[in-house]
């Protein structure tokens, strides 16, 4: 590891599954949220390198666990590459097998939602999610009273309506 401006940044090659997860129940979202995204385990790899255009996790989803709940980003593209597992990629209203070396992107501001979920009774998916970091991005998520702003290096969640939640903010 070296420093970078006062941060530690790693100058060598790793295993990506020796980063830290962020917990398999442990969530961004609101507290009426957390459970949609229980079993997922994701590895912040981007930030270990200390990357800052764009975002880089490694993530698995244990059986019947989801990757986030069905939205879409404004501003930022993002993109999917299964590893290992077989997951169901709801788009929209389509359910899409995705099996390991498919990939799928999701352009900025196209306003069709998505999320992946692992439907298996036995066995893990893990993927890699890639999403740039542009500022001021906003999420929609389709099926529920909520959404995420992003302003001076923060995510607040808000009810559709602006009013904030009880859990407002987050570094993501």
């Amino acid at each position: 590891m070296t420093s970078n401006g006062g941060s530690a940044v790693a100058d060598r090659p790793i295993q990506a599954n020796s980063v830290p997860t962020t917990g398999k129940d442990g969530s961004s979202y609101p507290r009426d949220f957390q459970h949609v995204i229980a079993g997922r385990e994701k590895r912040k790899i981007g930030d270990y390198y200390g990357l800052k255009n764009f975002g880089v996790n490694h993530t698995t989803l244990l059986p019947g666990a989801s990757s986030a709940i069905q939205h879409s980003h404004k501003l930022q593209d993002e993109f999917v590459y299964i590893i290992q597992g077989t997951a169901v990629l709801i788009h929209g209203d389509e359910e899409i097998e995705m099996k390991e070396g498919e990939c799928m992107g999701f352009p900025a501001g196209n306003g069709i939602p998505h999320s992946l979920v692992n439907r298996s009774k036995d066995n893990s998916v893990v993927y890699l999610e890639i999403g740039d970091r542009t500022p001021h991005d906003e999420v929609t998520y389709a099926s529920v009273d909520l959404k995420a702003v992003h302003h001076n290096g923060r995510w607040t969640f808000q009810h559709k309506d602006g009013r904030l939640y009880e859990q407002a903010w987050v570094i993501m």
